[in-house]
């Protein structure tokens, strides 16, 4: 079998090394800030329309399961047997961003959307904003 040339063992060696620095970087938890293009119709029918940068929160946040303390255990009459705390990437604050929508002619108009201020990891809950 030939041996591969000192030039491309260390080409390999320094892809691993590129993968696996991006991949540590991806496990770290945390919610970030992160702009999206939003198209904004005045009706169904886009009489009136414009676009604007918003702001989601994206990322992963922490979690963990464990086997419940006897405590729990005997409190649940033994049907809670697992434990698990986790958190949910939020928007922990939001602001209004005006909108200008363009219509037929000259004619514009403006709209106030919501957009994300800041985000953080926090209790997993069923959002309706």
């Amino acid at each position: 079998m030939p041996m591969a040339s000192p030039q491309t063992l260390l080409l390999c060696l320094l892809l691993l090394a590129v993968t696996e620095g991006q991949s540590q970087q991806a496990a770290i938890p945390g919610c970030y800030l992160h702009p999206f293009n939003v198209t904004v119709r005045s009706d169904r029918q886009g009489t009136c329309q414009g676009s604007h940068v918003a702001q989601a929160c994206v990322g992963h946040c922490e979690s963990s399961a464990f086997p419940s303390r006897y405590s729990v255990l005997v409190a649940s009459g033994y049907r809670h047997n697992i434990t698990s705390v986790s958190q949910c990437c939020t928007i922990s604050s939001l602001r209004k961003v005006k909108v200008q929508l363009h219509c037929g002619g000259n004619r514009k108009e403006e709209l106030e959307i919501f957009t994300a201020r800041a985000c953080q990891c926090d209790m997993c809950r069923l959002s309706r904003y």
